[in-house]
């Protein structure tokens, strides 16, 4: 905060998340602290950069402005993310009842017996899109490539072959089922008993590629779950705790099943 005897301005420099051809936005606060209105106008060394709204005004006593500040968008990266724009607040006294309509040039004139305050505010640009950091202290054998927990795409492929495991063992089960069914009956056709015990030997192979699968779902799972406690400080939304624990749940199911 930037404070003089007039108004109190945060934050004291203007901070643009900067990302290529994308507009961005900062706003900064005026407080009059004063029992006196107080005109102020915001000034900029590159105008044509930059949109302030307001750029001039009047603040009541006790009373707080919100400034708002876009930068247009930009087509190349300063070197080093530096930015030597600058900007400068001025303040003065204004008379009572003044607004917005009644601010002119000449009020921001400095002379003699006139206090015309001045505040110059620096542009500092941040990422728009910062790297995640891997947390210190990581324990033996997690690796950085554990699956992205911002990407919807692990998930889905997780629930899908936790999906077919479950369709293969069902099906097993049910072509037992009928299996047994028609031995007990003396009027079958050989053909249903040749026909039912191809469709076991296929369903058993893709039962065993299918627990080949759930093993890697197993080791998947044990990584996020070690995510998640390694990340509870960062605050993983509510709606991806309870995915990951019932993903978990299911595949214990399953495992019981086969």
């Amino acid at each position: 905060m930037t404070t003089g005897n007039l108004l109190n301005i945060q934050p004291s420099e203007l901070k643009f998340p900067f990302e290529l051809r994308k507009q961005s936005s900062c706003s900064m606060q005026l407080t009059n602290k004063s029992d006196q209105y107080v005109a102020f106008k915001v000034k900029t060394t590159n105008p044509k950069k930059y949109c302030v709204r307001p750029n001039t005004g009047v603040v009541l006593p006790g009373a707080t402005c919100n400034v708002t500040v876009t930068m247009q968008a930009q087509k190349e990266t300063p070197p080093d993310m530096q930015c030597k724009d600058k900007f400068l607040l001025q303040s003065v006294i204004a008379p009572n009842g003044a607004t917005s309509k009644d601010i002119t040039q000449d009020m921001f004139n400095k002379e003699e017996g006139k206090v015309v305050e001045e505040f110059k505010l620096r542009v500092v640009y941040i990422p728009a899109n910062p790297p995640s950091l891997v947390p210190e202290g990581s324990q033996e054998g997690y690796s950085p490539k554990a699956p992205s927990l911002e990407n919807g795409n692990q998930i889905s492929s997780m629930f899908s072959a936790v999906h077919v495991v479950f369709y293969v063992t069902k099906s097993l089960e049910e072509t037992k089922d009928n299996l047994f069914q028609a031995t007990r009956s003396p009027e079958a056709p050989k053909e249903k008993f040749s026909e039912g015990w191809t469709m076991i030997s296929k369903l058993i192979e893709e039962k065993s590629a299918a627990l080949q699968q759930n093993q890697r779902l197993h080791q998947q799972l044990d990584l996020l779950t070690k995510e998640v406690s390694r990340s509870r400080a960062g605050g993983f939304p509510p709606k991806f705790v309870v995915l990951v624990a019932l993903l978990g749940v299911l595949i214990g199911y399953l495992i019981r099943r086969t």
